[in-house]
């Protein structure tokens, strides 16, 4: 059960004596239960059935009066101490907390993750199964966590920064479903030692500079696992060093509040007068909570009696935060040690008994797939010539204590090579329950990379660009884009995009020249220059319903924000089994153009790393704005790769620019031909298109196919059905060797079958193994030229026709 209700320090005081009893009373046993959770928890991964644990013991005090302050349609985005503070709002019960640990593949058992993410990681449901938004302001929310301390902070920025929006921007008042006139608080928590991150400082000054509702707790136990704070932070004080943010007089800047962990009233009064300045001002404020501790340690990995001295642990014991909570209360009259004793034997019970049955829902489950399972191979096993082989199988199954889904399946799989070479009906009775489970099994641990609902922009309608209408004039690739945005945040009030230069100048390349005057600087905005936060930003306002898009400015720079890419925004679907989304598109520009930092096509890197993000390759800015348009349509993450030298190469503008939409994971074919296919993508389209020019010249008609979006990559199979013509593959990649073209090629020769097509050894051409020197020979010498494709084409073709294609060198 969660604590009390929210009361101000006003309304207690109206109180009756016995109220204020009631909820001091309750405070605790939910702090004590919490306590219990903790306890419990690391017995039963000491024991085997669970296999890690992670808990918020010594941080109970804080946090139930961090819950007071809590409110409907307020978002937390914290780390996995806080369970103290989910149990009281009402976020997690006791029993989810325990079907967590024991990873129950359930979304009714564990609808934060569904068992995907262990302990202590917590979430609350944001979308429906259709990928409809529930009214997040008639709930209390919670981001999911992520296990990288300090890696939640961006997001933290970007939750608090939409209630900013939703207040100052009165054309967002139709979304009533995501706030009520800008009022939610963005909670966020983290450990004393995570404040060393550097993406703790980078979201804490980009707060301050934007003056948003974020309230950020530091639980300060003095240690970072092991390590003390003199190792971890100046003056071993966070709140000492982020003095120089405070706000004076008309200065923007933080409100710093700094108050013990076992010190209840006083926690309760901060945190009371902390987020009223936040809620009401906009004011970011951080609490840093001192003299905490941690009773059991780090986690179940190790023992903090090894790195802390008998004189910390007395202390420790002394300062335990519900220890000085129980004496108050003892002292002030509001409860007797008799009646606190009973409490905890409750407590403990009630705790005990949540374990049980969540790990009773588990088991019985299992053993019910055991029992079956045993019973189909040991039917097998009575028609089969491997009778021993199976029996035996069986016994080492039966046999399992605390058995797991994997040794079901793992006995079925080693039973059905055991009779590989036979055919009966028990044989055939348990292949079909085999796949049964597998179907199952593959929906608990294999889905919903997206939330691939019906709003998916793989399912946005295709509308080609219309080119019938008196204008037929050529025009600069960047006033296509220009022109595709404003058409949007005409259509769309809800689209916002920001990041560095993209307000006053339109970006570096003008692709928002003007419309920052057209739509004003809370829709077209300027950042400063911290690429983590400004995707971390863009992550928080699309879990808040906003349609943002996030300017990185080259994709070299994209590595700055990789962390919060690949931990956060690609993970989030998954981690939650679609239970929270965050439409957010990312925009850069890379590919070739000069010198080491701004040529920059690490595809392999991205593509390895952001496995639940849209990577779309547009080859020219016409197909970038159809992208737009179509993933502005749906309501999933996108990386959009502009050609960083296209932005000025002629172009004919669609009519329709603003609608037309340019399917994902579908190919295009540029060129047909007969003898060889060229796959290739971005800036070297243009490359591949003038070599083929050249070699229809002496023979050669390569066929050119444009992938569009390398994730999703063809989806129709159309470079294996082009295979099936030419018999010859190149795939022309400006990535290092090995990379982008690596997965090309996995996905042509393995998935679509190509292999079995080719008549030749498949090729690839890439960038060389270290990044473009600066200058047009640098390039020349670092990337695939025309004459590299040329002679590459040409070669292949001689191992085929040797005479008609001799040697050239």
């Amino acid at each position: 059960m969660p604590a009390n209700e929210n009361y101000n320090q006003s309304e207690i005081s109206q109180l009756s004596f016995d109220d204020f009893k009631h909820i001091v009373i309750t405070d605790y046993r939910v702090g004590f239960e919490s306590r219990q959770a903790s306890i419990l928890g690391r017995r039963e991964v000491l024991t085997g059935k669970a296999k890690f644990g992670i808990f918020g013991d010594g941080k109970e005090v804080a946090q139930l009066a961090m819950a007071k302050t809590f409110r409907k349609g307020d978002w937390r985005s914290g780390y996995y101490r806080d369970q103290t503070f989910m149990f009281a709002t009402g976020m997690c019960s006791l029993k989810e907390f325990f079907s967590q640990l024991y990873a129950n593949p359930s979304l009714e058992k564990d609808p934060a993750s569904a068992g995907r993410q262990m302990n202590c990681h917590f979430a609350t449901r944001t979308i429906d199964e259709n990928g409809d938004w529930y009214d997040l302001t008639e709930m209390m929310n919670c981001a999911s966590d992520i296990s990288t301390t300090g890696g939640h902070m961006p997001r933290l920025l970007g939750l608090a920064y939409a209630s900013k929006l939703y207040r100052e921007n009165k054309e967002l008042a139709y979304l009533k479903n995501f706030s009520v006139n800008g009022n939610e608080v963005a909670f966020g928590t983290i450990g004393n030692a995570s404040t060393s991150e550097g993406l703790f400082f980078e979201a804490f000054n980009a707060a301050g500079v934007l003056a948003v509702p974020m309230a950020i707790s530091v639980w300060d136990d003095a240690y970072g696992i092991s390590v003390p704070a003199k190792y971890q932070t100046t003056k071993e004080d966070i709140s000492e060093i982020l003095k120089g943010f405070q706000r004076e007089g008309n200065t923007n800047g933080y409100e710093i509040f700094k108050v013990r962990g076992w010190d209840y009233v006083g926690l309760c009064e901060t945190y009371e007068k902390a987020i009223a300045i936040c809620r009401e001002q906009h004011v970011p404020v951080l609490i840093h909570v001192t003299e905490m501790t941690q009773p059991q340690g780090h986690s179940t990995s190790g023992s903090h009696e090894r790195y802390k001295s008998k004189e910390r642990l007395a202390w420790e014991d002394e300062h335990d935060c519900l220890v000085q909570m129980r004496k108050w209360m003892v002292e002030s009259a509001i409860a007797t040690a008799e009646e606190l004793d009973e409490l905890e034997n409750t407590a403990k019970k009630y705790v005990r008994n949540c374990q049980r049955d969540a790990w009773n829902d588990l088991e019985s489950e299992i053993k019910g797939e055991l029992t079956h399972a045993t019973l189909l191979i040991n039917n097998l096993a009575l028609v089969s010539a491997q009778s021993e082989r199976l029996l035996a199988i069986n016994k080492t199954l039966s046999e399992c204590f605390d058995p797991a889904r994997r040794d079901v399946i793992a006995a079925i799989r080693k039973s059905l090579l055991a009779t590989a070479n036979e055919s009966n009906e028990a044989r055939t009775e348990l292949l079909n329950w085999f796949n049964t489970e597998s179907a199952k099994n593959n929906d608990r641990f294999n889905t919903k990379l997206f939330t691939d609902t019906p709003h998916s922009p793989l399912y946005v309608p295709t509308v080609a660009p219309d080119y019938n209408w008196d204008n037929d004039s050529m025009i600069d690739g960047r006033e296509i884009l220009n022109a595709c945005f404003e058409a949007n945040f005409i259509r769309d009030k809800s689209i916002v995009a920001f990041g560095e230069d993209v307000g006053a100048i339109g970006d570096v390349n003008q692709g928002f020249a003007g419309l920052q005057n057209k739509f004003g600087d809370l829709r077209i905005v300027d950042t400063g220059i911290r690429e983590a936060t400004i995707v971390g930003q863009g992550m928080g306002l699309a879990m808040r319903g906003l349609r943002p898009i996030a300017e990185v400015q080259y994709l070299d720079y994209l590595m700055y924000a990789m962390n919060v890419l690949s931990d956060d925004l690609a993970s989030l679907s998954y981690r939650t089994k679609a239970g929270q989304k965050a439409p957010l598109i990312i925009r850069t520009r890379g590919h070739r153009l000069e010198g080491i930092w701004h040529s920059g096509s690490p595809l392999g890197f991205i593509l390895n790393a952001l496995r639940g993000i849209h990577i779309c390759v547009p080859r020219n800015m016409t197909q970038a704005a159809g992208m737009y348009n179509t993933l502005l349509r749906g309501d999933e993450p996108a990386l959009v790769i502009e050609c960083l030298n296209g932005y000025r190469l002629k172009e004919k503008l669609p009519q329709n620019v603003g609608e037309f939409t340019v399917p994902l994971g579908r190919v295009e074919i540029l060129r047909e031909g007969n003898d060889i296919t060229i796959v290739s993508y971005g800036s070297t389209l243009r490359i591949v298109q003038e070599a083929a020019e050249e070699l229809k010249a002496i023979g050669i008609n390569a066929e050119i196919i444009d992938p569009q979006t390398l994730y999703p990559f063809d989806l129709d199979h159309a470079c294996g059905r082009s295979l099936q013509k030419t018999n010859k593959l190149l795939v022309v990649d400006e990535d290092v060797p090995g990379g982008g073209s690596a997965y090309i090629l996995q996905h042509i020769l393995e998935k679509q079958n190509g292999y079995f097509n080719l008549d030749s050894q498949p090729r690839t051409l890439t960038a060389k193994q270290h990044r473009p020197p600066y200058g047009s020979d640098g390039d020349y010498y670092s990337k695939p030229s025309h004459e590299d494709i040329v002679e590459m084409v040409y070669n292949m073709m001689g191992e085929t026709y040797p005479d008609k294609y001799p040697p050239i060198y």
